[in-house]
């Protein structure tokens, strides 16, 4: 069937779909990675390499999901709301199970969760002027708290501990900076959303 001009008419994304599914995997894959980081005290290297692969197996799904949704035109209300929460939700469960553990100091973790919340709050504040789309350096700021996570839940020993604070501050001064850029783009776009009313 085709709608009036001969152009086939548009049909409705089903909320039941390959992209949806992986992102509720990632949701239920948190308390499965939570429940596994601190079995037997948490500090157990077989252990910790099971959370390890639990958290990049359920950050992979975050990719492609993305992905699938565009490709195949999967993109739901749905989607676009629960992606951006599983996302934060594992980050945000990882760094507050490695302060939790001592692994990672709560001033990083706590920086991180502000930045995100804060850049969150910002997006509703100005969604009446328009959509802050995410940023290039926003991207690779998600890399880089992967990356990160993933190089304090591995058991690597102490030799590793200068590295893994290496790739810290590097993964904090890009959180820090894309929020900042986060802002300013957010005060632009409200100031022309103003001027123009």
């Amino acid at each position: 069937m085709t709608a009036e001009g001969g152009n086939p008419q548009a049909q409705p994304v089903p909320l039941l779909n390959i992209a949806n599914a992986l992102t509720v995997s990632r949701l239920v894959a948190i308390p499965v990675f939570l429940v596994v980081l601190f079995w037997d005290g948490g500090h157990d290297d077989v252990w910790r390499w099971v959370a390890t692969a639990v958290f990049a197996l359920a950050s992979l799904t975050d990719r492609v999901d993305g992905e699938l949704a565009r490709k195949r035109g999967l993109v739901t209300d749905f989607g676009k709301i629960a992606d951006p929460i599983a996302d934060k939700a594992l980050t945000g469960a990882a760094l507050i199970g490695l302060s939790l553990l001592g692994d990672l100091a709560w001033w990083a973790t706590l920086l991180i969760i502000f930045r995100e919340l804060a850049i969150t709050l910002l997006r509703f504040w100005v969604i009446r002027h328009g959509v802050i789309a995410a940023s290039y350096g926003g991207k690779i700021k998600t890399l880089l708290q992967g990356i990160t996570i993933g190089f304090f839940l591995m058991p690597l020993g102490a030799w590793a501990d200068i590295p893994r604070w290496i790739v810290l501050a590097v993964t904090l001064l890009v959180t820090v900076g894309t929020g900042l850029d986060y802002v300013v783009r957010a005060l632009r776009l409200r100031a022309g959303g103003q001027a123009a009313a």
